[in-house]
């Protein structure tokens, strides 16, 4: 069986964790932050778990991570 191609640019996005999740950032974190509160932008900046109906897709896009 051939080898299986990355897509760059999930491998850009998302990370594989320890026990084989994937992580994410967190959307509308890049600009216009001033009208943001300082709460707001400190939830931003912490990385979340993709849901689990993401998850065989995403894990599709990144089979060697």
């Amino acid at each position: 069986m051939p080898k299986l191609k990355t897509l760059r640019s999930a491998a850009k996005r998302f990370k594989k964790t320890a026990s084989g999740k994937i992580k994410r950032k967190k959307a509308y974190a890049s600009h216009i932050m001033t009208k943001k509160t300082p709460k707001r932008k400190r939830a931003l900046r912490t990385a979340t778990l993709i849901t689990g109906s993401d998850q065989p897709r995403i894990k599709k896009m990144i089979p060697y991570a």
